[in-house]
């Protein structure tokens, strides 16, 4: 009997799912969009309820019916999410909020403030491996206890949206180590785990248990299965993030391998072979017991080319919504012909603050140089560039703390627009890899999911199933181009900061 294996993800602005069989051989796939809620600036939201389950019990039955498998077939689910997330629900596991989203969201700058003053910012940093940011759903509990007190006092469980469907799907609170780490200051390094002493931010039972990402947490329950269409006693996986689930689906498993994630956000996943922090980056386990990683993240990338979209490029927006052309693709065609360096434009891509590697909430977009002969193409270009900028800053960093660098992995829906991935090239002197299959999160999820129940006897069993598609060599001459742009990039920021935070 063939057996198949589900995965889902839940992203910014859309979710997807798919499911393989025993040779990693995608059976049927299916994409759901939803939106971002901004209730405020600086907020981040979606309805946990609608979005989150919704999105996952959707894309579940779409899949059975697509695929023509048999629920009684379906091996193993896995499942990821943007992370890490704030969600606090009641003993019913309902939603008393909507869910507060990650690094994006930076409503708790008071919050991070007063916790550094309070407890250190270097003592944080020494016990979590990773400095105090917006990144920290933990922060954000606190922001619930002090603006929401009546939501607090209901509040049985605080969860991430991967820990709020797995409870969904099975009745068990977990969450993974990968995820966990990053709800600083409560995760410790050292006992890989909860810090004993939580009295400050909620009671120890309103956490869910730190597992790992390829154990079996549990099985479907008979609401879950009526909810999903999966057979009741599916068995479910730990689940993770989103980000580290898309490096997975595309090797990165090793010491040296990297994932340069391109969506709404960019998120980098460097794997190393011991624990290696800096103040500038987040650090932590992987997926796996005894795999660490170096990660990154900026707030804007995806989510900033469609503010384009929106704001400057109505037009063609408009005339692809038509004529049912991507709109994408022809925004690229205003960048073909701009050369490296967007003839001096330079764009700092910090339209929602940043997160890694100046850990800024209160930075501000900027766009630098403009003068009567730059076009729209222009201004996009820069974009890229600047979002280019900005990961080749991280690359720097990984180079000088000496992380090995072997292979950069390209991913996401970015690598559609080779403009994008050329410019980073060029601007870091990096080789970039894309990876045959392009099904990201949801099919890391998957492959999580075969790992975990035995499919597969180890990591390297299961990176035979990878295979490189394209790849991205960089430029010599662009490269020398951009020497200024990397020079201004930088100088910028320093330059401005103080303008940017007194308004």
């Amino acid at each position: 009997m063939a057996k198949y294996y589900m995965g889902i993800d839940i992203g910014t602005f859309e979710s997807k799912g798919t499911i393989v069989d025993e040779n990693a051989r995608i059976i049927a796939a299916h994409t759901c969009p939803h939106k971002m809620e901004i209730p405020h600036p600086g907020y981040a939201e979606h309805d946990a309820e609608q979005v989150w389950w919704g999105d996952l019990c959707t894309i579940s039955k779409a899949l059975i019916a697509s695929s023509g498998v048999d629920p009684k077939d379906i091996a193993g689910i896995g499942c990821s999410a943007i992370g890490p997330c704030c969600l606090p629900v009641d003993r019913d596991l309902k939603p008393l909020r909507k869910g507060i989203l990650y690094g994006i969201d930076c409503r708790a700058v008071e919050e991070i403030t007063y916790l550094e003053q309070k407890l250190g910012a270097d003592a944080i940093f020494d016990r979590c491996g990773t400095p105090l940011t917006t990144q920290s759903a933990v922060a954000k509990i606190l922001w619930i206890k002090n603006h929401e007190p009546e939501i607090y006092a209901k509040t049985d469980k605080f969860l991430t949206s991967t820990s709020y469907m797995v409870a969904k799907l099975t009745g068990k609170f977990v969450i993974d180590h990968y995820t966990a780490a990053t709800w600083v200051p409560i995760y410790s390094m050292e006992k890989l785990g909860w810090e004993e002493d939580l009295s400050l931010f909620c009671r120890r039972d309103q956490l869910a248990e730190c597992r790992w990402s390829d154990e079996i947490v549990g099985t479907v329950t008979p609401a879950a299965a009526e909810a999903t269409g999966l057979a009741v006693g599916t068995p479910v996986t730990t689940g993770t993030a989103d980000a580290s689930a898309e490096a997975l689906s595309v090797g990165v498993l090793n010491p040296g391998d990297m994932m340069c994630m391109y969506g709404s956000s960019i998120f980098i996943i460097h794997v190393v072979e011991k624990l290696t922090t800096d103040k500038r980056l987040w650090a932590g386990p992987y997926l796996f017991r005894g795999t660490y990683s170096v990660a990154a993240g900026m707030s804007c990338a995806g989510t900033l080319t469609r503010w384009f979209r929106e704001n400057m490029a109505a037009d063609i927006d408009a005339r692809c919504t038509a004529d049912g052309s991507n709109v994408y693709a022809e925004m690229m065609k205003l960048a073909q012909d701009i050369p490296a360096g967007s003839d001096g434009l330079v764009v700092l891509p910090y339209f929602s603050g940043e997160r890694t590697p100046i850990n800024d909430p209160e930075a501000k977009g900027l766009i630098f140089g403009l003068n009567l002969q730059h076009t729209r193409g222009h201004i996009y270009k820069a974009m890229l560039e600047g979002i280019g900028y900005g990961i080749n800053q991280h690359f720097e960093i990984f180079d000088a703390k000496k992380m090995g660098t072997k292979k950069v992995m390209a991913v996401g829906g970015g690598t559609k627009n080779p403009i994008w991935l050329q410019a980073v090239s060029d601007i870091s002197g990096k080789r970039q890899y894309v990876a045959e299959v392009e099904n990201g999160a949801s099919y890391g999820d998957a492959l999580i999911a075969a790992l975990a129940t035995g499919r597969y006897r180890d990591c390297a069993d299961l990176a035979q199933n990878i295979r490189i598609a394209r790849t991205i060599e960089p430029d010599p001459e662009n490269y020398k181009a951009y020497a200024g742009g990397r020079e201004r990039y930088a100088a910028l920021y320093q330059n401005t900061k103080e303008i940017m935070h007194g308004y």
